[in-house]
């Protein structure tokens, strides 16, 4: 085995994340905002007897959660940025996190669906100008977050813009955060609407089955976050497009190779590493390999063995 030298290859960075100063600082303020209203929320709905308020303040502590783990992603990665001990840099303590959060909000779903249905069985009064106008605030709390995390998102959006004039280097984690945002929003219209409906109309068993329809977008979110999470930390990639651009780029290659051996797994928001292992008849180095295979963006960490029959490079 010949390890290949290039002199700039080296010094290699694990920080694979990029710092967005006022996405972060943006996103702590809506943790706050969010956390505050959600306490309110959960105590008003239980005081006042509404289920559908009830519910979307839990459904709001999922938003909460999400929002935490992307501050905590932010400030972990900016500290320990040059800590050695982690290989492939810190950004797996937030996939952690979101995981152990999934599982707690599958609990708390359960939990809104056995109260609502518990209401829905031997109904009780609801004081519904209050519950109204709490749901009120909450919806107009979601607006102001919402707002607060598109403002980050265009920053830095214009930013990347302005260097290199590609769109593919957005804070995918901050434009979920946002999406959930909306979606909270909307979680807290039903809850103005079964509430409404409830006062105007007696329609009394509207509110516990926003409840159950609360605890339903709760546990399909909560879902998908074990998923996509599960997937990351258990490194399944190997289904991701940037695997058939991998095989495509050797195929194309000029010079003939076969791979022997690829492994793919994800580093950080879109950005991946991956150990490529070759067979050719040629003396083409790794950093041959390294070079055509760098045309990819999100693959931020290369590793190429050649083998060959007079001689073997790794790197």
């Amino acid at each position: 085995m010949q390890a290949a030298t290039i002199p700039h290859l080296r010094q290699h960075s694990h920080a694979f994340d990029e710092g967005n100063p006022l996405a972060e600082r943006n996103t702590l303020w809506a943790v706050v905002l969010t956390a505050l209203m959600m306490v309110v929320e959960i105590a008003g709905g239980w005081y006042y007897n509404s289920m559908a308020l009830l519910a979307d303040g839990w459904h709001m502590s999922s938003h909460a959660l999400a929002l935490g783990l992307s501050v905590m992603a932010y400030a972990m990665a900016r500290r320990l940025a040059h800590d050695v001990r982690f290989a492939f840099g810190t950004w797996k303590i937030e996939v952690l996190a979101g995981y152990t959060s999934a599982i707690f909000l599958i609990g708390v779903a359960g939990l809104m669906v056995y109260q609502s249905v518990e209401r829905l069985i031997s109904p009780t009064p609801i004081q519904y100008d209050q519950a109204i106008a709490i749901a009120g605030v909450g919806l107009l709390v979601n607006l102001v977050c919402a707002w607060l995390l598109k403002d980050g998102a265009s920053h830095q959006h214009d930013h990347h813009h302005s260097h290199d004039g590609q769109g593919h280097h957005h804070d995918l984690n901050l434009r979920s955060a946002y999406l959930h945002v909306v979606a909270d929003a909307a979680t807290s219209v039903f809850a103005i609407l079964a509430l409404t409906g409830g006062k105007f109309w007696g329609i009394g068993w509207l509110d516990p089955f926003m409840g159950v329809v609360g605890a339903v977008l709760v546990a399909v979110w909560a879902y998908g976050l074990l998923r996509d999470t599960g997937r990351v930390l258990l490194d399944a990639e190997m289904n991701h497009p940037v695997v058939v651009e991998i095989r495509d780029v050797i195929a194309a290659s000029p010079v003939a190779a076969t791979i022997t051996d690829l492994h793919v797994w994800r580093v950080g928001k879109g950005m991946y590493a991956c150990i490529v292992s070759l067979v050719t008849a040629s003396e083409a180095t790794p950093d041959y390999f390294k070079r055509q295979l760098s045309i990819h963006e999100e693959l931020v960490h290369i590793t190429v063995e050649v083998n060959s029959h007079q001689v073997s490079h790794a790197h």
